[in-house]
């Protein structure tokens, strides 16, 4: 249940977060506005991590350097939500964006990339991904 929250949480805030980026990045630039909201998201999670006092620091040089690279695809991630929402709105990028999320989450289970244990995927799980393609092709009329 608490998976549950905290996912529906951050798919809320990731769409707040767009819509703002949207509206700042008029004002400022797109590339503007991704750095602000990565320096913003930085000086949080510092504050954060200060405050709680939780991980373990030491066991960063274990992480692999490919994974240490989350910041810079979080910098592409600002930039395409703000440019979508301006070509197609919030609603239409909104839901490419969680297509297109479901659809490496599938090839990554698939071949256990990352890391994580291969999970076999049937028929009602493809289905599913079709059905939410068909809505938002649906939107997109």
């Amino acid at each position: 249940m608490k998976g549950i929250f905290f996912a529906l949480l951050g798919g809320a805030f990731i769409t707040l977060q767009g819509v703002a980026n949207a509206r700042i990045s008029q004002d400022i630039g797109t590339w503007q506005t991704a750095a602000i909201t990565q320096f913003t998201g930085f000086v949080l999670a510092l504050f954060i991590v200060l405050f709680v006092r939780d991980g373990k620091w030491q066991m960063l040089k274990q992480v692999k350097p490919l994974y240490l690279t989350g910041g810079a695809m979080a910098a592409v991630i600002i930039f395409s939500n703000i440019t979508a929402i301006h070509q197609i709105g919030v609603t239409l990028t909104i839901s490419a964006v969680l297509i297109a999320q479901l659809s490496l989450t599938f090839v990554i289970d698939i071949n256990g990339w990352f890391g994580v244990g291969k999970q076999q995927m049937k028929l009602p799980q493809f289905i599913g991904m079709g059905m939410m393609v068909a809505g938002v092709v649906m939107l997109g009329l």
